[in-house]
């Protein structure tokens, strides 16, 4: 049986159920997730949005995370808030207890939110 990398994600992600914004730059996208799997992306502006968590940065941070071959202190969710480049905001605890899952998720979710 052969599996795609999104199947093993929604696997790994499956006890997941979340909303979270994404915050580039000015632009903001709030990202559900039910079971594992993106459900919805609604980009912003967004009135009284209800989240959960929030990753916040710069457009240049966004672009340099998301390139083909990252940069040091751009190629990690947690090497960005180690060097100031990302924010986390809100209830961090869907967040920590699924990092290496959100890790992989917000890495996908790049060139989805690219083809806005």
């Amino acid at each position: 049986m052969h599996t795609t990398s999104d199947d093993w994600l929604a696997h790994r992600g499956r006890w997941v159920n979340v909303t979270f914004l994404l915050r580039k730059g000015d632009a903001e996208y709030l990202v559900t997730l039910r079971d594992g799997r993106v459900q919805r992306i609604a980009p912003g502006p967004h009135v009284m949005p209800c989240w959960t968590f929030a990753l916040v940065a710069g457009d240049d941070a966004w672009e340099r995370f998301w390139a083909a071959e990252p940069q040091p202190r751009f190629h990690d969710l947690m090497a960005m808030v180690r060097f100031k480049a990302l924010r986390i905001e809100g209830d961090m605890t869907v967040f920590m207890r699924n990092l290496l899952y959100f890790k992989a998720l917000v890495k996908q979710l790049g060139g989805q939110i690219h083809a806005r």
